[in-house]
């Protein structure tokens, strides 16, 4: 496992290494993501501690935060592109390449969401911005926008950044989501005409602006409405138009059947909300939005002034006796048929993958324990953890099962029929590949250099051990 572990990781790490300009940032490179791995953690000394190469020099974790902040990699920038950039292009084009290789007419999911990265107690780290906490407060962080692509067979990261208001050359965060946009979508470009494209955000997108980027790409928009009181035309159920606001529309909307699945819900006379079976009610209508096609641009401007009008479809979802809220949808695909408003719905909960995503980078990869003062050092750690995660949604889809039961097992996994192991379980095991890497290399290094192993430790170890070291 230890000599399948490291040659795959060598493996994977060699896709990045064209990015620096000397051998020993590419050893260091590879060095820190090793050590993510095996620490869950981006706090500089804990990865150094488990990097078998920064273990072993005195500095290591110094090392780590100059390689961080740009101090060591200046032969690695490129037409004043920063490393976290450069890293992220990367794994975008990996990305890309492997949704590519899908078969034509396969759908490509784009999900974009924002995440921010609190740091309630800093205070000295580098233009902290306020951003929301889970209870609601505002603490000290930064934000963070993410497109992540979902197909039956891939997810990739397609884009990355983490911003703060405070910083020098901040523009907005709508010129962050534009740009966000319009560079998913020149990616993409070369695949587009084999893959339909859709992008699926959260309510904080609804906005005619960002669904404008969206529709000059030639991209479709699946979006959770926010502003109820937006100025629409609809459609009645007496297939008349009259124009008014979006929430008057609901009482037009037309039964489309109803599903079955599983959510995390609480239903009526439950006490606390859990994963189980529910019944979901939809409906829909058929709206006309109208909006200025320069608004809030980036670049030149396009358009003369003149509104251009937009056929959508608002569908509403509907969890059967729960107390959660309904749902409202607005989307370009047609929503007219209980398969078509169906395909919606289950396009939508798709969303819930980039939560997914982030909780595993907070969790496992110890996302919001970086500790850097200099703001192009966090943005590259935070990269540097996406890299790291890279690494193991790889490992659940390119190895051998034979490879990822083992692996599986060293994190804890017991089998069980029709579940496999999650990516959780893999990094522990890859943790505890990468904990006998590192004792193996002090036990060694403090042999050559003293001669033995102290005999408490080599009785713990057995003599057979201590003859191989």
């Amino acid at each position: 496992m230890q000599a399948a572990q490291s040659v795959l990781l060598e493996e994977y790490i060699d896709e990045f290494t064209t990015l620096f300009g000397d051998r020993r940032s590419r050893a260091t490179f590879a060095a820190i993501l090793s050590g993510i791995l095996a620490a869950g953690s981006l706090v500089c000394s804990r990865i150094a501690a488990v990097a078998p190469l920064l273990s072993k020099v005195c500095d290591g974790a110094q090392r780590v935060l100059r390689f961080a902040s740009g101090e060591s990699t200046r032969r690695s920038e490129v037409q004043g592109a920063s490393l976290a950039q450069r890293l992220v292009g990367s794994l975008a084009q990996r990305g890309v390449a492997s949704l590519g290789q899908t078969s034509g007419g396969t759908e490509i999911w784009l999900v974009l969401d924002g995440s921010d990265l609190r740091k309630p107690h800093a205070r000295e780290m580098a233009d902290l911005m306020k951003v929301r906490s889970l209870q609601g407060t505002m603490v000290n962080g930064y934000r963070t926008l993410n497109v992540l692509a979902v197909t039956p067979q891939h997810r990739a990261l397609l884009y990355h950044r983490l911003f703060s208001s405070k910083e020098k050359d901040h523009l907005s965060e709508s010129h962050e989501v534009q740009t966000a946009l319009t560079q998913v979508g020149m990616a993409l470009l070369p695949i587009q005409e084999e893959h339909p494209v859709s992008w699926i955000m959260d309510s904080g997108f609804d906005d005619v602006a960002v669904w404008r980027t969206v529709w000059e790409q030639g991209e479709h928009v699946l979006c959770r409405a926010k502003h109820m009181d937006r100025l629409v035309q609809y459609k009645t159920l007496l297939n008349e138009w009259h124009g008014g606001y979006l929430r008057q529309a609901e009482v037009h909307l037309r039964a489309q059947g109803k599903v079955q699945t599983s959510m995390v819900v609480r239903l009526k006379g439950q006490r606390y909300e859990k994963r189980q079976p529910v019944t979901v009610q939809l409906s829909s209508c058929p709206i006309k939005v109208s909006y200025e096609p320069d608004v809030r641009r980036v670049g030149p401007a396009k358009g003369e002034g003149a509104k251009v009008t937009q056929s959508m479809w608002l569908l509403k979802v509907e969890v059967v006796d729960s107390r959660m809220e309904p749902w409202y949808l607005l989307t370009d695909w047609p929503a007219a048929t209980p398969s078509g408003a169906a395909r919606l719905f289950q396009m939508y909960r798709q969303r819930w993958s980039v939560e997914e995503a982030f909780q595993f980078l907070k969790t496992c990869v110890g996302w919001e324990e970086v500790q850097v003062l200099d703001l192009e050092g966090v943005r590259t750690l935070v990269v540097l953890g996406w890299v790291a995660a890279g690494f193991l949604y790889e490992i659940d889809g390119g190895w051998e099962w034979a490879d990822v039961e083992l692996l599986a097992k060293l994190g804890g996994y017991v089998s069980h029929e029709g579940r496999k192991p999650g990516k959780k379980i893999l990094l522990w095991g890859l943790q505890r590949v990468q904990d006998y890497m590192v004792t193996e290399a002090i036990l060694r290094q403090h042999k050559a250099t003293t001669g033995s192993i102290p005999p408490g430790v080599a009785a713990l170890l057995g003599k057979d051990i201590v003859d191989q070291l």
